[in-house]
């Protein structure tokens, strides 16, 4: 296939990723503050997309991470041809949109970084990913980033509480007057995070293909053009928002009150900030998923419910796994030559439009996503009610 027209597809395919990131990763910043009421559905989405395009032209660090360091060089240059970062994209895809439907807050970092090493050592071999840095930069970040989240978002928890010594349990609306507008801003500073990690993740794709196809040279950052074209994308998908997701997040962990969801974003950012200046490219959903579960354990009379988080777990872990098969497979597919770029074109998008009609099914938005939120709430501040409930209707 002409190197032009599979240059247009990859950047064409890594845009739509960069689409889907920014839908699936919407909750990180405003599944809390829509949950306690701190802002609109439709208004904290538009926020949160704002800011995830400012936030993109902050660092490109993480960016220089996927582009020059994930990869080896060899002697001719970065070991991968655009046929498999082609093929690593659609394994991406494919899983985040597949967790997207089941509204399970999975890495869409790890599904990109799965499905490139997997389409990467169908095509170069073991040898070409750099252990290294997907240990260092990558894998360690994954396990510790949502620890340390989570416990400073305990203490953040209990410092609120303390602070304006109220008891953890008072349903008084006192707290949401105190925090309301101080959750506003810490989930805008998610957001903002939130655009200065993961854009750069296409980035960083797009960077290496143009390396690998010889139209940029090896050790340079992203171009200006790469930066303002992954921002808009990132933005308009946050803007779509990840209503499923925000469910989850929203009231499937936790009963969140404002307190905690100030205590939680502002752990979030912090975190995630912090790792996007030291380059490490983790997942941003992660470290939101271990601070509100640190804030739910940091509230007095709160609880966390272990069986979603247990599930949430289990989707981190299959992540860089399951996107690298499919990714691999892809591969495979694509070493036929046009024919197999064509059929993986193909098959990627019958797999994306019959997970969309899926979805409209058991449709989800800003009007019933927040119903669900607010019946999750009171069934985990009534448990016994809840018992009650359901004997009765036994």
């Amino acid at each position: 296939m002409d190197l032009t027209v599979i240059v247009v597809l990859v950047v064409v395919l890594a845009l739509f990723f960069d689409f889907t990131n920014g839908f699936h990763d919407t909750a990180n910043a405003m599944a809390t503050p829509i949950a306690t009421g701190a802002l609109k559905p439709k208004v904290a989405v538009g926020l949160a997309a704002a800011l995830n395009l400012v936030g993109a032209f902050l660092s490109t660090e993480v960016a220089k991470t996927i582009s020059n360091g994930l990869i080896k060089e060899g002697d001719g240059g970065v070991q991968i041809l655009p046929e498999m970062i082609f093929a690593g994209l659609i394994g991406a895809i494919v899983w985040n949109l597949v967790t997207w439907l089941f509204g399970l807050p999975s890495s869409s970092s790890h599904a990109l970084f799965g499905g490139l090493i997997g389409a990467a050592i169908v095509g170069a071999g073991f040898g070409v990913v750099d252990y290294s840095v997907l240990v260092s930069k990558v894998i360690l970040p994954a396990l510790i980033a949502p620890v340390v989240a989570g416990v400073v978002a305990f203490t953040a928890t209990r410092l609120a509480y303390a602070i304006t010594r109220m008891p953890a349990s008072s349903a008084q609306s006192g707290v949401r007057g105190r925090f309301r507008y101080g959750q506003i801003f810490s989930s805008s500073l998610v957001a903002l995070a939130h655009g200065t990690n993961d854009a750069q993740k296409t980035m960083g794709v797009i960077t290496l293909m143009l390396i690998s196809a010889g139209l940029q040279d090896s050790g340079t950052g992203p171009q200006i053009w790469v930066i303002v074209t992954c921002a808009v994308a990132i933005a308009l998908g946050t803007y779509m928002g990840g209503w499923r997701i925000i469910r989850t997040l929203g009231a499937g962990l936790t009963d969140v009150k404002p307190a905690q969801g100030f205590a939680a974003e502002t752990s979030t950012a912090a975190t995630i900030l912090a790792s996007s200046h030291l380059g490490f490219a983790l997942s941003t959903t992660q470290v939101a998923s271990g601070s509100v579960i640190g804030s739910g354990l940091g509230r007095k009379g709160s609880s966390v419910r272990w069986r979603t988080a247990g599930r949430i777990g289990l989707g981190w872990a299959m992540t860089l796994p399951a996107s690298a098969i499919v990714g691999a497979l892809a591969a495979f597919v694509a070493t036929i030559g046009p024919a197999g770029i064509i059929i993986d074109l193909v098959v990627g998008l019958a797999v994306i439009v019959t997970i969309f009609l899926l979805s409209r099914r058991n449709r989800v938005d800003s009007n019933n996503a927040i119903s669900e939120v607010d019946a999750a709430s009171i069934a985990v501040r009534s448990p016994k009610a809840t018992r009650r409930k359901r004997r009765v209707a036994g």
